[in-house]
């Protein structure tokens, strides 16, 4: 549509055979368009298909006003800012307009009176579907005259009117949102008083400003986003406003890891030319979106705040420049994230999270390595056997054969010790890897893809953080290191004295 060929005056208008819709009306007909054409509703909008975005949908052919609710990171002002793709291209306004009145159907006094004085002369413009947005974060000190509107005093004085005339009236964001869509972020954190002023709004589309008798029917599709859980000291939807809020749509996270992954993988920023010198396996993201996973489900971690996506996200991002900063310190060409970059992922996750009492007492760093070994330990068991299998003593001598640790457990039983540099250049850590015994060969037992030597030098990684999260050899984290050694010298080194038996390994 161009806007330049469209009418300019109601007369022209009225010649052009428009037809106006209320705003719901508009987007229902677009909907059903889209619907049957199989274009998407929502683009971008990863792993609701079959859960929120039909509740959408349903709502907007039922023309209700819509509540999202769900916790932090879940979508809810992606999808409500994405209705508006379901507008028209332009809609006709009277020029001047403060409210968007419509030609047809003018209500605001400066409407009245220009098509009163002009007639079918009167000036029209047209409003893009993005100027048709009005989105407001729900703030406790949001006022009524800030939703609704009230007497501007100074306007009276410079038009010498005085507050009785309705030209006094200064109209807050929701009727400037008149004829288009108007979210409100966070509506518990409203004032309850200032949730009543909602009422009339939401029931018969009308408002009222302090003593005006005003009689003006908004034409306004509703979106409102909310968290279940009181984190913060706020209130709570007041129950008949929410009643009359038509649509109650419950967001969710994503629920499997490869949803996760798209997303992460969708919503992550980060420069070209690093991604194009530095190798993401598969492995590394899964394990940071298990990170989430786990998180979700951690006795340390409040679960009615939620894990926002956003942990993964910038997860993701800081694994990455971990990556990259040792290529830039070595001056290496090509490198690829590997197991020991996932400490340089801690602060996305601490700053992430929100501990319960327990968690507090642990510190939010122990916590981050905690989750990365509890996401670890479920990764592992996708690829090798669980390790929990062979740690009592085994009275057969075949079945102590069979346990595949066995060289890698024993090689660190004989005193070796594994010091693995993050920052080392990935040949020398290849090499420094390849001194522990058994590693290669469960790599080429259990893994049936595997490329290059730096690849096997991966899953070589892997193994060890593996065991060490089952606690089959110790793990040490350092400032500038990783040391894995015999986990029974490192309890000893410790001064704890356990009995051997309930310490055996084999």
């Amino acid at each position: 549509m161009n806007k330049d060929t469209l009418p300019k005056t109601l007369g022209e208008l009225k010649k052009s055979k428009y037809q106006p819709q209320t705003v719901k009306d508009e987007v229902r007909k677009n909907l059903i368009e889209r619907l049957e054409s199989k274009e998407p509703s929502f683009k971008n909008i990863i792993g609701y298909d079959n859960s929120v975005i039909p509740d959408v949908e349903r709502a907007i052919l039922s023309k209700h006003n819509i509540l999202f609710l769900g916790l932090r990171g879940q979508a809810k002002t992606r999808m409500a800012r994405q209705i508006t793709d379901l507008l028209d291209d332009y809609i006709p306004v009277i020029e001047g307009s403060e409210i968007n009145d419509d030609p047809f159907h003018p209500i605001s006094i400066h409407a009245r009176n220009m098509i009163a004085e002009k007639g079918d002369d009167t000036p029209i413009t047209w409003l893009s579907k993005a100027d048709r947005y009005g989105e407001k974060l729900a703030t406790p000190d949001v006022t009524v005259a800030d939703l609704i509107g009230d007497i501007d005093p100074i306007k009276a004085a410079n038009l010498h009117l005085n507050f009785a005339d309705e030209r006094v009236l200064h109209y807050g964001i929701i009727p400037r949102s008149n004829r288009g869509i108007f979210v409100i972020n966070e509506l518990p954190d409203l004032q309850a008083r200032i949730q009543v002023s909602l009422f009339n709004i939401l029931q018969d589309g009308d408002i009222q400003i302090r003593g005006f008798k005003l009689r003006m029917p908004l034409d306004i599709l509703f979106v409102f986003t909310a968290n279940p859980e009181d984190y913060t000291n706020r209130g709570a939807i007041v129950t008949p406003l929410k009643d009359r809020i038509e649509s109650q749509i419950i967001t969710h996270y994503p629920k499997s890891l490869e949803t996760a992954m798209e997303i992460t993988k969708q919503e992550a920023r980060f420069e070209k030319e690093s991604e194009d010198k530095i190798y993401f396996p598969d492995l590394l993201k899964q394990l940071i979106e298990q990170i989430a996973f786990e998180a979700r489900t951690s006795e340390y971690v409040d679960g009615k705040s939620g894990v926002s996506a956003r942990m993964s996200i910038t997860a993701y991002e800081n694994a990455l420049s971990t990556a990259e900063r040792r290529l830039i310190i070595n001056k290496e060409k090509q490198t690829q994230v590997w197991i020991s970059d996932l400490l340089g992922i801690i602060p996305s996750i601490t700053g992430k999270i929100e501990l319960v009492y327990e968690g507090e007492q642990e510190g939010p760093e122990q916590v981050a390595i905690n989750l990365l070994e509890r996401a670890i330990r479920s990764q592992f068991l996708k690829y090798f056997p669980n390790p929990e299998a062979f740690k009592k003593r085994r009275k057969n001598q075949q079945q102590i054969q069979e346990n595949p640790y066995r060289n890698v457990v024993q090689w660190f039983e004989q005193g070796n010790k594994l010091q693995l540099d993050r920052d080392v250049r990935d040949k020398e850590k290849q090499k420094e890897l390849g001194l522990v015994d058994g590693l290669p060969k469960l790599v080429k037992k259990y893994i049936d893809k595997v490329n290059n030597q730096q690849e096997t030098a991966l899953w070589e990684e892997f193994i060890l953080h593996g065991l060490a999260a089952f606690s089959l050899i110790s793990k040490k984290i350092l400032d500038t290191e990783t040391e894995f050694g015999d986990l029974l010298d490192t309890i000893m080194n410790l001064g704890l004295d356990m009995d051997d038996d309930d310490n055996e390994i084999f």
